[in-house]
C-alpha cells in the first residue's frame, strides 16, 4: 500500500510539470499559434528561477522569476511569428536552440549549488487518511495549482466572453478581424500567457521538483507537453489526465527499479519518450478525427488588411 501511494505521489508531481507547459501551449495553440519553442523557454526559466531562489532564498521568488523569463522569451517569439511574420515552425526551433545553449552557458556556475527542499502542503483532516493521504493530499502548493489552473482554464475558453473570443480568433482570424477585434494583440496575449505558464513549469522543475540545477535538466519535457496537446485535442481536462498518464510513465521506471526488476535502465528511461510516440503514432492514424479539433488557422500566418 505504501508502495503504491508513493507511486501516484510522485505521478502527480512529475505530471504537475507536463500539465502547466501544456496548458500553456493549448493557449497558445488555441489562439492559432504553435510554439516549438517550450522546451527553450523552459531551460532559460529553469535557471532563471534557480539562481534568483539561490540569490534570495526564496523559492516563491525563483518560480516568480521563472514565469518572467518564460513571458518576456514569449514576447520575443510572439513580436517575430506575429508582427515580423517569420515562420513560426521555424522560430519556435530557434527558441529552443537558444534556450539550451544560453541555459547551459549561464547555468555553469550554479552547477555545484543545491536548494533545501520545499514544505509540502498537507490538507488538515485528509492528509492523515490511509492510502489516499499520502497519495493525494501531501504535496507542494504547485501540484494543486496545476489542478486549480487546468480547471480556471476550462471554464475560461468554454463560459468566458475573452475565452471565446480567443477561440474565435483560432478558428477565424479573418472574421474576427472584420467584426473589430485586435486579433494580432489577442495572439500575442495568448503566446505571453502560454510563455510564463512554460516558464512556470521550467522553474517548478529546478525549485521544487528536483532542487538543483543541471544541463538540460528539462529533459525533452517541453517537447512531450507539445505533443500532449494533440493527445488531449485541445482540451484542458484532458491535458491534466494525460500529464498525470506521462508522469505515471516517467515515474514507473523508478517503481520497477525499486521493486528489482531485472530491466536496463536505459530501456526504462526510453519509457516516456517511448509512449510519446505510441500515442502521436496511435492519433495519427485518424487524421480527420485531428483536424475536426484543431484550431481551423493553426500555424498559419494573419495579415490584416486594414
Amino acid at each position: 500500500m505504501d508502495a503504491i501511494a508513493l507511486l501516484i505521489a510522485a505521478t502527480l508531481n512529475a505530471g504537475t510539470v507536463l500539465a502547466l507547459a501544456g496548458l500553456g501551449l493549448l493557449i497558445n495553440e488555441r489562439a492559432g499559434v504553435v510554439n516549438l519553442g517550450a522546451e527553450g523557454m523552459m531551460l532559460v526559466a529553469a535557471i532563471a528561477g534557480f539562481a534568483t531562489a539561490v540569490g534570495t532564498g526564496s523559492t516563491l521568488l525563483g518560480l516568480g522569476a521563472g514565469l518572467l523569463a518564460g513571458a518576456l522569451l514569449a514576447a520575443l517569439f510572439g513580436w517575430l511569428v506575429i508582427w515580423l511574420n517569420t515562420n513560426q515552425y521555424a522560430t519556435g526551433l530557434a527558441l529552443s536552440l537558444f534556450g539550451a545553449g544560453f541555459s547551459a552557458f549561464v547555468g555553469q556556475r550554479f552547477t555545484q549549488e543545491r536548494l533545501s527542499a520545499p514544505p509540502r502542503l498537507e490538507i488538515p483532516g485528509l492528509a492523515d487518511i490511509p492510502l489516499l493521504g499520502p497519495a493525494l493530499f501531501r504535496h507542494h502548493a504547485m501540484v494543486y495549482l496545476a489542478v486549480a489552473a487546468t480547471l480556471a482554464l476550462a471554464w475560461w475558453l468554454t463560459r468566458s466572453r475573452a475565452g471565446l473570443v480567443l477561440r474565435a480568433v483560432g478558428e477565424s482570424p479573418e472574421s474576427a478581424h472584420a467584426l473589430g477585434y485586435p486579433v494580432r494583440r489577442i495572439r500575442l496575449a495568448a503566446v505571453v500567457a502560454g510563455g510564463a505558464l512554460c516558464g512556470l513549469a521550467g522553474a517548478h522543475v529546478s525549485t521544487v521538483y528536483t532542487p538543483l540545477w543541471v544541463e538540460g535538466m528539462i529533459a525533452g519535457k517541453g517537447w512531450i507537453a507539445l505533443a500532449l496537446t494533440t493527445f488531449a485535442t485541445w482540451r484542458p481536462l484532458r491535458v491534466l489526465l494525460g500529464a498525470w498518464l506521462f508522469g505515471g510513465v516517467t515515474m514507473l521506471q523508478f517503481h520497477l527499479q525499486g521493486e528489482g526488476v531485472q530491466i536496463a535502465s536505459q530501456w526504462l528511461s526510453m519509457l516516456p519518450y517511448l509512449a510519446t510516440i505510441v500515442v502521436l503514432a496511435l492519433i495519427s492514424r485518424n487524421p480527420a478525427w485531428i483536424k475536426a479539433n484543431m484550431p481551423a488557422s493553426l500555424g498559419k500566418p494573419f495579415h490584416p488588411s486594414a
